[in-house]
C-alpha cells in the first residue's frame, strides 16, 4: 500500500485581506505597500496571528483594524514599519557632519532631529559625533522620533547585541559604550552620559505638529522610499517646517526628492540646505 504524505498548509493571506492592510497602512501612516510586498506582509503578520489565537488572516485583520486604539493594532503597525538599521550607516553623512562641526567650531549649541530613528542606532551615532566635537558637557541635543512604539522603547534602552557594534570605532566604543558582563555578556549599553543628550518620542510624520522646535540638521533617511509622491510631499512639508533656514537635510543615497516641491538646494549627493 502506498502512503501519501499530507502536506501541512498554514493560513493564507487572501488578496482582499492584503488590500485592506494596504489601504489601512496608507491611510494611517502614508506608507504605500506595493503588491509585491504581499509575501512580506503575510510573513510579518503570521506571528501576530498566532499570538492572537485567531485562525485566519481575515479574522485577525477584522479584529485588529476594528480596534485602532488597541495594543494589537500598534503591534500590527510595528511589524509592518520596522526596518533593520545599524550604527554609522552611510558613513559619508557622518564624515560631512564632522566637517560641518569643524567649520562651525564657534557654534556651541546644536540640535539634530532624526525623523525615523528606529531602534536608535542612527541617533546614538549622531550623538557620538557631536560628543567628539562638543564634549559630553556641551549644549547639544539629538531628538529621535518614530511611528513604532516598539522600536522607540528599544532605542530608549540603548542596549544592543555586541554583533551590532560594527561601524563604531574602537575609540568610540570605549568612550561611549559599556560592555556587558555576566548575564549581559555579548551586549553593549550606551553610556548614560551620552543618553542625557538624547530624547525619543512617538511621531507620525504624515501628521502636522504645532511644535515650535527648530533644528540645525534633520536626518530623514530610508523613509521616503515607502511613500508615493503625494505622501512624500506631505511628509516633506511637515518635516522641513522644523528645519532652520540654512540648516541641513539628509536623505538616503537610495532616495530622491524628484516630483516634490521644496526650498532645498543640493550640497552633496543626498545632502541639502534649506534656503530662504
Amino acid at each position: 500500500m502506498t502512503m501519501t504524505a499530507r502536506v501541512s498548509t498554514g493560513p493564507i493571506l487572501h488578496d482582499r485581506d492584503f488590500r485592506r492592510v494596504q489601504k489601512h497602512l496608507y491611510e494611517h501612516a502614508g506608507i504605500h505597500l506595493s503588491d509585491g510586498k504581499k509575501p512580506l506582509v503575510a510573513s510579518r503578520l503570521l506571528s501576530r496571528l498566532k499570538a492572537s489565537g485567531l485562525s485566519t488572516y481575515a479574522d485577525y485583520i477584522d479584529h485588529t483594524l476594528d480596534n485602532p486604539e488597541s495594543a494589537e493594532h500598534q503591534a500590527l503597525i510595528d511589524s509592518l514599519t520596522t526596518n533593520e538599521t545599524y550604527f554609522f550607516r552611510e558613513p559619508e553623512h557622518f564624515t560631512f557632519l564632522e566637517q560641518l562641526l569643524a567649520e562651525h567650531r564657534n557654534k556651541k549649541h546644536w540640535r539634530i532631529w532624526s525623523g525615523a530613528s528606529s531602534t536608535g542606532e542612527e541617533i546614538y551615532s549622531l550623538a557620538m559625533v557631536l560628543a567628539d566635537h562638543l564634549g559630553l558637557n556641551g549644549q547639544w541635543e539629538v531628538v529621535g522620533t518614530d511611528l513604532s512604539h516598539k522600536v522607540i522603547a528599544e532605542a530608549v534602552r540603548g542596549h544592543y547585541p555586541m554583533s551590532r557594534h560594527e561601524g563604531i570605532s574602537l575609540q568610540r566604543l570605549k568612550r561611549y559604550c559599556l560592555k556587558g558582563v555576566g548575564p549581559q555578556e555579548g551586549t553593549l549599553l550606551i553610556d548614560d552620559a551620552l543618553k542625557r543628550h538624547v530624547r525619543f518620542s512617538i511621531r507620525n510624520l504624515m501628521q502636522s505638529t504645532r511644535s515650535e522646535e527648530r533644528y540645525d540638521i534633520i536626518f530623514l533617511r530610508n523613509v521616503m522610499i515607502y511613500f508615493n509622491n503625494a505622501s512624500k510631499q506631505t511628509v516633506l512639508n511637515n518635516v522641513l517646517r522644523q528645519l532652520k533656514v540654512g540648516g541641513y537635510f539628509f536623505i538616503s543615497h537610495t532616495e530622491s526628492l524628484m516630483n516634490t516641491t521644496h526650498r532645498l538646494e543640493p550640497v552633496k549627493s543626498s545632502i541639502y540646505r534649506l534656503t530662504e
